[in-house]
């Protein structure tokens, strides 16, 4: 194998699991640290940078950093359920406790660059585009239907979940900034706007329409049978305020989650949730099916809807075919029937949440934009532009329903595409991420930073006694960690940023890292193809999407190799080494968003 060039920013950044799992490339453990010690403003701010709602993520997050999270990975072989560290839960730690964080937020520009820029929806995507490009000088107006900026994070979310304080707080931070919010203003035509003369116009409308379910007594029984999405809207804008004892919610993703628990708290005191897959295949995540279940709802799977059952117009129940799942040998699922008779549940509502779509009824067909597969537009995928190069789109309404943290990465990722469009440049010639390494040491064997390897089992986060009698659709349910708890489950970072810097020129091949390191990670071995070499080392290394690190041939002309996946950033190896070859360095990425930075760089000298 040739020598791995740590110079080389994604080297380091695949080992920082979390951070490199996050859409938006959140540093996550270096805002652990901070909240660690306490410094919950700059553990805000760093979120702040990259997530833009630190407050509402903390609470709504889907969580791809922590599937990723090494701590999970490295119990596996020591718990029965191996859990990463509650980076979410955290983040939300560092919002809560942040306090008054106004004055480190930028300030509107001191002059308008002449730009100007519509975003069409207020939700996550348009206010990132928004956060990104208003400071720098554009003129950016954001247009809703809705009369508060949101999005779906305002009307779709259940305030058990996300308090309207927080939806006020993060965007107020935005707006703030100078930007110009059209509210009760929904688009009717994409012609009409842009024959107002706009720079640049961004969609992010989201995926706006729940599908529905065309079965027999559908039309018959239509007032008791209700889409998942608009019945939320409908509860949060005060339409809905109760629902029938019996209520059958048909779906298996994070939506229909959120109506299970909302008709619980609407009188719904028989509500299951019935869905097609298995319990493990189904869309919501882990803990939000958790929190339904904790609540005793019962989730039924195996089950496709075949007829709403009625009586002169009154829905009684529904009729499910029981279904058994089969898979071929490339893996793909089948549904078969089980023969056993179908199955009525009895319910008086149901709520339909087997998916969302996306909706372009206001998007002239020959304006310019084309439109491809399910009605979606034609986009370039790294720098969000339709076929019309100054219209770009992002979050749901780009490439279908994913979330929130989609939904701004999205956002940066378009901004640089107009920040560098309307400067004359080529929005497909990407800006780098600032990489740095910053060594760690404090002392001949000390460190900057607290090494140890917590044993301790993740926390689990309160909930209000309140909120658990299931009385109040605004009772927020989790209470968050406080101080000491929140200090303990920072203890668990593995500190994964912290690298394992190796220094060839100072090793003395004693191989004392090696009878030192706990997770038997690291190997001097004669040097081979990466499939043979993987087989040499101490310990095989059986994770093929992480690479080796490997360095220059030694003066044995053996190479150093070190299974990235399995080490615990403990230090150990430069703890024992005589000669210091092994540093522990910092290593921090911050993707560069619009702005100067972006830029190209021989343009960037000229100015």
């Amino acid at each position: 194998m040739e020598p791995t060039d740590i110079r080389n920013p994604d080297v380091f950044h695949k080992v920082v699991d979390c951070q490199w799992a996050c859409p938006a490339h959140t540093p996550v453990p270096e805002y652990i640290r901070l909240i660690a010690a306490g410094r919950y403003a700059d553990a805000y701010m760093v979120n702040w940078v990259s997530n833009v709602f630190p407050g509402i993520l903390g609470r709504t997050c889907d969580r791809p950093c922590e599937p990723a999270c090494r701590r999970g990975r490295v119990e596996e072989s020591n718990a029965g359920k191996p859990a990463p560290v509650a980076i979410c839960r955290l983040k939300r730690v560092a919002a809560d406790a942040k306090g008054d964080v106004r004055a480190r937020m930028p300030r509107p520009a001191a002059q308008s660059n002449g730009k100007r820029i519509a975003c069409v929806g207020a939700g996550p995507s348009s206010l990132t585009v928004a956060r990104d490009l208003a400071p720098l000088g554009y003129q950016v107006t954001i247009f809703d239907a809705d009369p508060k900026a949101g999005g779906f994070m305002r009307t779709q979310v259940p305030r058990f979940r996300l308090p309207e304080e927080v939806i006020d707080e993060e965007t107020g931070y935005i707006l703030d900034l100078g930007v110009d919010f059209v509210g009760g203003r929904r688009i009717e035509s994409m012609r009409a706007l842009l024959a107002e003369g706009y720079d640049a116009v961004f969609v992010g409308s989201g995926a706006p329409r729940g599908r529905d379910l065309d079965l027999p007594g559908r039309a018959e029984a239509a007032d008791h049978i209700h889409v998942g999405l608009d019945w939320l809207a409908n509860v949060y804008f005060g339409h809905v305020t109760a629902i029938g004892r019996r209520v059958l919610v048909l779906g298996g993703g994070n939506t229909a989650m959120d109506c299970c628990r909302s008709a619980r708290r609407l009188g719904g005191a028989d509500v299951k949730v019935v869905v097609r897959s298995g319990f493990d295949e189904m869309k919501a995540s882990p803990w939000e099916k958790e929190d339904a279940m904790h609540e005793g709802i019962p989730i039924l799977d195996y089950r496709v809807p075949k007829a709403f059952v009625h009586e002169g117009g009154r829905l009684t129940g529904m009729l499910f075919e029981k279904v058994r799942a089969e898979y071929d040998s490339d893996g793909r699922r089948r549904l078969l029937p089980t023969g056993e008779p179908d199955e009525q549940l009895d319910c008086d509502e149901v709520l339909i949440a087997v998916g969302q779509e996306n909706a372009f009824p206001w998007i002239e067909r020959d304006c310019g934009i084309e439109f491809g597969k399910w009605d979606l537009p034609v986009l370039d995928r790294v720098t969000h532009q339709s076929s019309l190069p100054h219209v770009l789109f992002g979050g749901d309404a780009a490439f279908g329903p994913k979330n929130i943290i989609w939904a701004v990465a999205h956002g940066h990722a378009a901004a640089v595409s107009i920040d560098k469009l309307l400067h004359g440049e080529d929005p497909r010639q990407r800006p780098d991420p600032l990489a740095t390494l910053t060594p760690q040491k404090m002392g001949i064997h000390e460190w900057s930073y607290d090494n140890a390897v917590s044993a301790d089992a993740r926390y689990p986060v309160p909930w209000s006694q309140a909120a658990a009698r299931l009385d109040s659709i605004g009772t927020e349910v989790e209470l968050g960690f406080d101080a000491a708890t929140a200090w303990k489950e920072a203890q668990r970072c593995l500190n994964c940023d912290v690298q394992t810097v190796f220094l060839r020129d100072k090793c003395i091949e004693c191989d004392a890292c090696v009878d030192i390191c706990p997770t038997d990670c690291i190997t001097f071995a004669a040097n081979a193809d990466e499939p043979e070499l993987r087989k040499r080392l101490t310990a095989p290394a059986l994770n093929l999407a992480q690479d080796l690190y490997v360095s220059a041939p030694l003066k044995t002309w053996r190479v150093m190799v070190k299974d990235e996946d399995v080490c615990l950033h403990c230090g150990l190896c430069a703890e024992r080494c005589p000669t210091g070859a092994w540093d522990m360095q910092k290593f921090l990425l911050l993707e560069t968003h619009a702005g100067p930075g972006c830029r190209d760089r021989q343009a960037r000298t000229a100015a």
